[in-house]
């Protein structure tokens, strides 16, 4: 079969399996967003979640801290409070157990902003200006660090657009809003993914964080696989795609996979679906 374009990645699973199943993922994964920034927005009323993405908890009882904060604060040479080392333990747990990168699918509000800025790239053929290394996000981890160790201070607070996306829809956006105008431009006009692929941090820790996580998504039926390349084209992170459907393991076992599950929404072979990393190859 020929290779569909970009912006006609999809259409076929809409004719073939339906609009449902062409977008199930997409749309509970909008919903868990959604649902999430609601919950902290009526934090103050319900006393569900209090706080923000980078600090907060669950009932005023489970405290959740973002890893990566946490080791900017030790870094810095500050000693964290014990309910932020215990919440950065059950983020940790939680990501670690559950699939790769889930956050960045599941919870990241930048998410939203970031796939906004890929749709209109394929609907409107826009070409990458500029080509980054993907390890980029890894080295950024230690430089952040090391950063936070000689100023005395999470650097990271003051430069990242997840949180400030947050903080803002929450709490009223301020100058906040340049930054994430900045990921979108980025990402729709320079580089192809150019945030999550290749410059978040954050997402890189949670990478490293889940890579033995459970959940995988899994190509049980790559035989039917006809290259039409429409999980190629809507994929944040295509390179995990390329061994799946080939001769090795058909699980995606790469820690840059997003779980997203758009792979399978847009196959209209069915050839992926979310297995378990112990499913008999």
């Amino acid at each position: 079969m020929a290779k569909h374009l970009a912006k006609d990645a999809g259409k076929a699973a809409i004719q073939n399996l339906g609009w449902w199943k062409a977008h199930r993922f997409l749309i509970l994964r909008r919903l868990s967003q959604l649902t999430i920034i609601a919950l902290f927005m009526a934090g103050p009323t319900w006393g569900v979640f209090k706080g923000n993405l980078s600090s907060s908890t669950l009932f005023d009882v489970i405290p959740f801290t973002d890893p990566l904060l946490l080791l900017q604060t030790i870094a810095a040479g500050h000693l964290p409070e014990f309910t932020a080392i215990l919440g950065a333990l059950i983020v940790v747990a939680v990501y670690a157990i559950v699939a790769p990168r889930a956050f960045c699918a599941w919870v990241c509000p930048l998410n939203m902003v970031t796939d906004l800025a890929a749709w209109l790239r394929r609907k409107l053929n826009v070409k990458a200006s500029y080509s980054w290394p993907k390890s980029m996000r890894y080295w950024l981890i230690p430089v952040l660090l090391i950063g936070s160790a000689i100023s005395g201070s999470a650097l990271w607070v003051w430069i990242d657009p997840v949180s400030a996306l947050h903080r803002g829809l929450v709490f009223g956006m301020g100058a906040g809003w340049v930054l994430i105008v900045l990921v979108f431009l980025l990402d729709w006009l320079l580089v192809e993914h150019g945030w999550c692929g290749h410059l978040c941090p954050l997402g890189a820790t949670y990478g490293i964080i889940g890579k033995q996580s459970i959940m995988r998504v899994t190509a049980t039926d790559r035989n039917s696989c006809t290259k039409c390349m429409d999980c190629f084209n809507v994929c944040p992170e295509p390179q995990v795609l390329r061994e799946p459907l080939k001769d090795g393991d058909t699980r995606i076992m790469a820690q840059d996979c997003i779980s997203c599950g758009r792979c399978i929404d847009v196959c209209s072979e069915k050839v992926f679906e979310f297995k378990t990393r112990y499913t008999k190859q």
